[in-house]
C-alpha cells in the first residue's frame, strides 16, 4: 500500500510541483481537501478528496472538512504502539506519513482597510491548526510541513535517507508547526482585543491596555551583533505580511546593523511629523537628531539640517519625506553617512549615490505608519504603553506671558515642538527658520540641556525659539534663554513654580506658551 500524504493548503505556492514529486519519485498517494484537490486534479495529479476518503461530506460551507477520525487517527497513531496500530486496522484507517498544511490568510485579511469583523472571523482556520498541532505532536512518526519553503528540503531529506525523513528534520518541522499555530492564534487574539479596545476607546480615550499582551516575530535575518560586538542579535518581523522596515527596499550598501535599524526608526519617527509638500530632512546620531530642517526643496532642507551640526552629521543616518533627487544625492555624497532612507529615489539620484557604495540607501514608501505601542523589556517581564503620537494642535496651547507671539514665531514653535518630542529627555531644542540650531539631549538636569542647546546654537540663538519637553522647575532656564537672545519658548507647564518662569519671561520680554502636553522620552 502506498504511503499517504495529506495536502490541504491555502497558500498553493509550489504545491503542484511538490505533489508531483511525492507521487512520481517517492510513490505517495495523496489525500486532499477543497481547492487543493481541485488544483492537483487540474494538473493531472491523482488525488483522493478528503470527503471521499472519510466518507463524510464537507459541511457548514467548508467549516468542517478534515475534523474526522480517519484523518486525525492517521496523524496521531504511534507506529511503535501495537494497540494504536490495531485500532487503525479495526477502523480502516491508514497512517499518514506527511501532513502539508498552511492556514487561511487571517493576517492578510485584517491588513485590508476597513475589513468587517464578520469577514475576519470567517478567515479563522479550525481544521488546519488542529492538523498542524496533531502532526507536530506526533513528529516521532511523521513529518509536518507548514511553509512552501520546506518542500525542497523535505524532498532532499527523503533522498538522503532512503525515502524516510530523518528524526532531526521531523522535529525541526514540528517546532515550525507549533510556532505557526502559536503566531496564528496570537494574531487572532490580538485582533479581537484591539477591536474591543478601539470600540472602548471611542468613548474612553484613556482606556487601559488589554489584560493580555503578547508579541511574536519571525526572524528576517541574523545581525552581525547588537549594540556591541559581544552581543548576539537578530531582526524579526511581526505578522506574515512585511510592513515597516521589513517592507523597505535596500538599493545599495552593506547589511543593516542593529544600531542602523534603531537609528533609522528614530529618524523615521521624526520625519513622519512633516508631511509633503514641504520637504523635510532629518539627520540622526545615536537616536537623537543632530539636524532637522524644512525647505522649499529637498536639497535646501538637507543643507539646512547638515549645517545645524556638520560635525555630528559625520557617520549619521538621514531620512527624507520626499524622493531623493539628483541635487540632493550629490550633496549626500559630500560626507560619510551610514544610511539614507526616503519614500523614493530618482534613477539619476541612485546612479549618483552608487559612487558611495558603502552607504546603505533604502526606499520605504510608507514612512508614516508607526507602531501603536512601545515595549521595553525589564527583569521578569516587559512594559507596554501607547505610542506618543498626539496630533500637535496649537489651538489648544496658551500664551501665558504679556509678550504675545507673531504668526511666524508660533509656526516656528510648532516645528521645534515636533522635533523636541523625539529627543531623549531632558530635551531642549533651539530652532530658527524651520531648522534646528542646538539640541540638548539626555542631561540629568534641565538647565544643563538648555546650556548645551544654546552653546551649540551660539550667536544664531539671537531671535530663535526654544522648546522644552517638560516644564521648567525653576526660572533659571528662562533666564539662560533670554541671555542668549531667545525670543519665544514652548513648554508644557505644570510646575509648582510656573509663575516664577512666567514672571522671569515677562521681566525679560520673552513670549512663552504652555502646550499642556509632556513628551518625556526615556
Amino acid at each position: 500500500m502506498a504511503r499517504l500524504a495529506l495536502l490541504s493548503v491555502s497558500d498553493k505556492t509550489g504545491v503542484v510541483e511538490f505533489a508531483r514529486q511525492l507521487v512520481e519519485e517517492f510513490g505517495f498517494a495523496i489525500v486532499s481537501s477543497g481547492g487543493t484537490a481541485q488544483t492537483l486534479k487540474a494538473a493531472g495529479i491523482p488525488v483522493t478528496k478528503v470527503s471521499d476518503y472519510t466518507g463524510s461530506p464537507e459541511i457548514l460551507g467548508g467549516r468542517v472538512k478534515t475534523l474526522h477520525p480517519r484523518i486525525h487517527g492517521g496523524i496521531l497513531a504511534r507506529r511503535d504502539v501495537p494497540q494504536d496500530l490495531a485500532e487503525l486496522e479495526a477502523n480502516h484507517i491508514q497512517p499518514i506519513d506527511v501532513v502539508v498544511v498552511n492556514l487561511y490568510p487571517f493576517e492578510q485579511t485584517i491588513a485590508k482597510p476597513n475589513v468587517a469583523l464578520t469577514d475576519a472571523v470567517e478567515q479563522i482556520d479550525i481544521g488546519g491548526p488542529a492538523m498542524l498541532r496533531a502532526a507536530s505532536k506526533n513528529f516521532a512518526h511523521l513529518t509536518v510541513l507548514c511553509n512552501p519553503a520546506q518542500y525542497s528540503p523535505y524532498l532532499e531529506d527523503l533522498r538522503q535517507h532512503d525515502g524516510e525523513a530523518s528524526l532531526a528534520f521531523r522535529r525541526a518541522c514540528a517546532q515550525a508547526g507549533f510556532w505557526h499555530t502559536a503566531t496564528y492564534d496570537l494574531a487572532i487574539a490580538t485582533y479581537l482585543s484591539q477591536a474591543e479596545s478601539q470600540a472602548v476607546s471611542a468613548s474612553q480615550p484613556d482606556a487601559p491596555l488589554p489584560k493580555q499582551f503578547a508579541i511574536a516575530g519571525t526572524q528576517i535575518q541574523p545581525l552581525r551583533y547588537g549594540e556591541n560586538p559581544h552581543q548576539p542579535a537578530a531582526w524579526y518581523q511581526t505578522g506574515r505580511t512585511p510592513s515597516g522596515w521589513a517592507a523597505a527596499t535596500q538599493l545599495q550598501g552593506k547589511e543593516l546593523s542593529y544600531n542602523n535599524l534603531v537609528d533609522l526608526e528614530a529618524a523615521r519617527r521624526i520625519v513622519a511629523e512633516f508631511a509633503a509638500p514641504e520637504a523635510a530632512a532629518v539627520i540622526i546620531k545615536h537616536t537623537n537628531p543632530c539636524g532637522v530642517a524644512l525647505g522649499s526643496t529637498l536639497h535646501e532642507a538637507y543643507s539646512k539640517a547638515f549645517d545645524a551640526d556638520a560635525i555630528s552629521a559625520f557617520g549619521g543616518i538621514v531620512a527624507f519625506n520626499q524622493a531623493i533627487d539628483a541635487s540632493t544625492a550629490t550633496a549626500l555624497t559630500q560626507t560619510f553617512l551610514e544610511c539614507v532612507v526616503a519614500p523614493g529615489c530618482d534613477p539619476e539620484a541612485a546612479t549618483i549615490l552608487a559612487a558611495k557604495g558603502n552607504v546603505r540607501v533604502l526606499v520605504l514608501p510608507d514612512l508614516q505608519t508607526s507602531p501603536t505601542q512601545t515595549i521595553k523589556v525589564i527583569a521578569g517581564g516587559f512594559l507596554a504603553q501607547a505610542s506618543d503620537h498626539p496630533v500637535v494642535d496649537p489651538t489648544t496651547w496658551d500664551v501665558v506671558t504679556d509678550k504675545q507671539l507673531t504668526d511666524d514665531q508660533l509656526a516656528e514653535l510648532v516645528f521645534a515642538w515636533k522635533v523636541c518630542k523625539h529627543v531623549k529627555s531632558n530635551a531642549i531644542v533651539v530652532t530658527a527658520n524651520r531648522a534646528t540650531l542646538g539640541v540638548g539631549a539626555g542631561q540629568m538636569n534641565r538647565v544643563g540641556s538648555v546650556n548645551l542647546a544654546l552653546e551649540q546654537a551660539g550667536a544664531k540663538a539671537h531671535g530663535a525659539v526654544l522648546a522644552s519637553d517638560a516644564f521648567f522647575p525653576f526660572d533659571d532656564s528662562v533666564r539662560q534663554a533670554a541671555a542668549a537672545g531667545i525670543v519665544a519658548i514652548a513648554q508644557p507647564g505644570g510646575s509648582k513654580r510656573d509663575q516664577d518662569s512666567i514672571q522671569a519671561a515677562n521681566a525679560l520680554g520673552i513670549a512663552m506658551l504652555f502646550t499642556h502636553t509632556r513628551h518625556f522620552l526615556h
